[in-house]
């Protein structure tokens, strides 16, 4: 994983040299540094640098959090007060949403991250002291740091912080699951979809703060062989 991190850090350099405007590279470096370690942050950064969606040179001066849930964030990458715009981010990638002056976000993701009309998120949008900073999520205690689950949300199956409610250790790593499954390994996804409805109907221990690891990675997860 450092060595996937380190890789994204030097492709952002390289296209920073030919994004960011004259004299303000060493503040562009001064973000890519708070989210060096980051995958989330460092996708904005990347995407943002590389693709150049307002179609001129620009600065990234801040990374914002509009709303997350469920492992998916919808950040702001904010050149500006008022300026800026949004990406869709998660591990599966990242899909850009349009600009933060617009206020636009289709309907599905209106109802995904429970937003009462459009109405609402256009004022959102246009309040900026609403803006909260996006935090790398080694410092946010609230967020799996494998999966991105919140406090009280499930986690992704094959989450390596996840714990097993039957044993209480690392679900990815005890043997429950296969006892459970009556299985010596997991082969197919049919098999994932019945361990899946095993643990539901055992209860699911949701992420809390107390579950995080000193340091954690994406792990193995559930591998189908």
């Amino acid at each position: 994983m450092q060595d996937e991190l380190k890789e994204m850090r030097e492709n952002i350099k390289e296209v920073m040299e030919y994004a960011v405007p004259d004299g303000f590279f060493d503040k562009a470096e001064d973000l890519l540094d708070v989210y060096r370690d980051d995958r989330i942050g460092l996708n904005v950064l990347l995407e943002f640098y590389r693709t150049l969606p307002g179609a001129k040179e620009a600065l990234i001066k801040d990374i914002v959090l509009f709303a997350r849930q469920h492992g998916v964030f919808l950040l702001g990458a904010m050149t500006g007060l008022r300026e800026g715009y949004l990406y869709l981010v998660s591990s599966e990638g990242i899909e850009f949403q349009g600009t933060v002056g617009d206020g636009f976000l289709a309907r599905e993701l209106l109802d995904f991250f429970q937003y009462e009309s459009e109405e609402e998120f256009k004022r959102i949008c246009a309040e900026h002291k609403r803006f909260v900073s996006y935090d790398p999520l080694q410092i946010d205690e609230d967020i799996c740091p494998a999966c991105h689950a919140c406090t009280g949300e499930e986690h992704e199956l094959g989450c390596p912080v996840e714990i097993c409610p039957w044993c209480g250790g690392q679900l990815v790593y005890c043997s429950c699951r296969f006892e459970q499954l009556g299985l010596d390994a997991i082969s197919t996804e049919q098999d994932l979809l019945q361990l899946e409805a095993l643990l539901e109907e055992r209860g699911r221990i949701p992420y809390s703060p107390e579950q995080r690891p000193n340091y954690a990675d994406e792990g193995p997860g559930v591998i189908i062989e």
